[in-house]
């Protein structure tokens, strides 16, 4: 907690004030981490709606969480080992209506396959190989996309068409 302070450049007892113990600071930073996701995911849905295909946008969402994911890996790690849970409820509130409604307009399309839910969506998270290299990221993702398209698969570029 004293690098944290130190690097934030604010006192200890400022730190300690806003965050009791290290796990509420663990869980303030995902807190904030899947505010972003479902920002983005609501982004994606305005983007939609503004014109842009549905299942460009889901694999670009996939593929921009699952980097950030990556990124912010050793903050879950840390958030589990704490005992704080690495879910923000709200925020998955927030991004489940947004990620339904590109689904459906995937699948309205014909570019998602039809047995295709949020639920998938959030399950393909938790698996997803964020300890890997980007090239392990990316190929997983080309996998995905396969699986989640109706689409035939021409490389692995994470393209979904």
């Amino acid at each position: 907690m004293d690098e944290i302070a130190a690097a934030a450049g604010v006192a200890v007892g400022t730190l300690y004030r806003h965050f009791p113990t290290k796990t509420d600071l663990v869980a303030a930073v995902i807190a904030e981490y899947t505010t972003h996701v479902a920002e983005a995911a609501e982004a994606a849905r305005e983007r939609h709606a503004s014109g842009s295909r549905a299942v460009d946008e889901i694999s670009d969402f996939l593929a921009r969480v699952t980097e950030a994911t990556a990124t912010n890996h050793a903050v879950k790690a840390a958030a589990r080992a704490l005992g704080a849970d690495p879910v923000d409820r709200d925020a998955e509130a927030c991004a489940g209506p947004a990620l339904a409604a590109l689904i459906q307009a995937g699948q309205a399309d014909g570019d998602i396959q039809q047995d295709v839910t949020v639920d998938d969506i959030y399950l393909l998270f938790s698996t997803a190989p964020t300890d890997q290299p980007p090239a392990a990221r990316a190929r997983w993702l080309a996998l995905v996309l396969t699986g989640l398209t109706t689409h035939t698969r021409t490389g692995d570029t994470g393209s979904a068409s």
